[in-house]
């Protein structure tokens, strides 16, 4: 690569900003990831989740049973410019039962924005995606969403974000009012006031300049409110107790930056996306299971597959495969290895998202996230990489199902319909299948039930296959070496399976036949996944 090329790409790199949105079900993260496309001109308008009789259904939700149900049961992935930047959003599943695919998204992106209710908090599933983020050390954004409804104090949610995910908080800015009362933002960061209907208060203007002191200069009507001389006691006690700002600290999640607004109203969202960019990191170093650390602005081509996705085009019976480069440029045609084979691929067929509409991508950087048209090579995690030298990127976690079904085509006559979709949906890495010892009958895992819905609806709807689920309930899933194993260990309270690597594990009923199990075979070495 030219000298030319190399300041090329180091300038496009430091461009990219990749993040996730996270956040408990129904916090409003669909509609923020849609006013932050509004922003950067990728939709000419924001639908809502809500609006199922309209028909008009959020940008980033593409799977049917998502617009019947009004939830994220996949990562959407898109992509758009802002102020000289180039964002690649990553909206996460919220539900928690598909906790594992929201896991391997974030191991795909540089930085987290955490989406919280204002009136109901930090939620169980916020503090389980959060953690994640803290492993891995990413900063971590938060926006206090749905101020046009009446919510808790303030105050009260950001104690409650420091003790609960213990992290640092630096309020960027504090509500003046909440719900009906709702005059606006007293914007610390800025020194100013974002008025949440400026035609009414401020003659149209969007912002009120405050003065050294932080207060308002001259006749205003806000003045006059009481929730405006309240906010001013508080604002000064962020400034004289509160904690003090730091990059570096953002940077390496232990400081959280947090905003306040409301997603619905598109109000305080720009002003939270402007300092996002201004603080969120350019594409961070990866590093290979041998230890080395590849920087994003090395010339070579690396990068690893942390998604799968079958039929996103109904009309195409298509499978792509979401790539996060982690090295170097991609283009279009370009010949690669794939590390897990040492096969040859060229990647001559790829796409970038804006939620159903998608565009031909000729070239992309590291930091970028593309789709690959795959016929079947690629599995979650896999490593492609240019060159001679090999480059193998750590593996992605997976997580150890708990609930289990039997599952068997309704029509014999469709067996051919049922393995593809079975197979297809496995690689996904959306459920996890087993096969029983002896009678080689099919059995599917999942984290939670919901997961067992989108199968059961897609293998219907994108593989005209119907099924038949029977649960077996909860168990407890643990591998065993197979040279440790004896077929006779078997029994209605420990049933023996096989994973689709042909390695052998036990489902246990329960924890009792479990440590039951361990008494009468203490040679046998029990393992789980995360």
């Amino acid at each position: 690569m030219t000298e030319n090329n190399n300041n090329e790409l180091n300038k496009e790199v430091k461009r990219r900003r990749t993040f996730a949105i996270i956040s408990h079900p129904d916090a409003g993260k669909t509609t923020i990831t849609e006013q932050l496309l509004l922003f950067g001109g990728a939709i000419r308008e924001a639908g809502t989740v809500k609006a199922k009789k309209s028909g008009k259904f959020a940008k980033s939700d593409w799977m049917e049973i998502e617009k019947q149900r009004g939830i994220s049961v996949t990562s959407s992935v898109m992509q758009f410019d802002y102020d000289d930047k180039r964002i690649n959003i990553l909206d996460t599943p919220g539900h928690e039962d598909f906790s594992e695919d929201t896991y391997r998204t974030l191991m795909a992106v540089d930085a987290a924005v955490m989406v919280v209710d204002s009136a109901k908090g930090i939620e169980e599933q916020t503090k389980k995606l959060f953690k994640v983020c803290r492993m891995r050390g990413i900063p971590i954004f938060t926006f206090m969403n749905k101020l046009d409804r009446d919510g808790r104090e303030p105050l009260e949610l950001i104690e409650e974000l420091e003790e609960v995910l213990e992290i640092d908080a630096y309020p960027m800015n504090w509500p003046i009012g909440s719900g009906k009362t709702l005059l606006g933002l007293y914007d610390l960061y800025h020194n100013r006031i974002e008025a949440f209907r400026p035609e009414e208060s401020n003659k149209g203007e969007r912002f009120i300049s405050l003065n050294s002191e932080g207060e308002i200069e001259g006749e205003h009507k806000i003045k006059k409110e009481s929730l405006y001389k309240q906010v001013l006691e508080e604002a000064l006690l962020l400034k004289e107790a509160g904690n003090e700002f730091s990059e570096e600290a953002i940077a390496t999640g232990k400081l959280t930056p947090v905003f306040f607004g409301s997603a619905l109203n598109n109000f305080g969202v720009q002003t939270f996306l402007e300092i996002f960019l201004q603080f969120a990191p350019e594409p961070s170093s990866h590093e290979t299971r041998e230890g080395e650390i590849v920087q994003p602005t090395e010339p070579r081509f690396s990068g690893f597959i942390f998604k799968i996705q079958a039929n996103m085009d109904p009309r195409h019976r298509d499978r792509i495969a979401f790539l996060r480069i982690c090295s170097g440029k991609f283009e279009k045609g370009m010949d690669v290895t794939l590390s897990r084979s040492d096969k040859k691929i060229r990647l001559s067929n790829s796409t970038q998202f804006m939620a159903e509409s998608r565009e031909i991508v000729t070239d992309a950087v590291a930091g970028d996230i593309v789709g690959l048209y795959d016929t079947g090579n690629f599995q979650i995690g896999d490593t492609i990489y240019q060159g001679n030298d090999e480059i193998e990127y750590q593996e992605l976690p997976q997580f150890t199902p708990e609930l289990f079904m039997k599952v068997e085509p309704k029509n014999v006559m469709k067996q051919k319909s049922f393995h593809k979709g079975i197979n297809q949906l496995v690689q996904e890495g959306a459920i996890q299948l087993y096969k029983s010892y002896h009678t080689e009958s099919y059995i599917i895992g999942a984290v939670g039930q919901l997961q067992f819905e989108v199968f059961e609806h897609r293998m219907r709807n994108e593989y005209n296959s119907e099924v038949i689920m029977t649960s077996i309930g909860n168990r407890i899933a643990r591998w065993v070496k197979p040279e440790q194993l004896d077929e006779n260990m078997g029994s209605s309270r420990n049933m023996l399976v096989r994973d689709r690597f042909d390695q052998p594990l036990f489902l246990f009923e329960n924890r009792f036949a479990m440590r039951w199990f361990s008494d009468k075979y203490p040679e046998v070495e029990l393992t789980s996944l995360l």
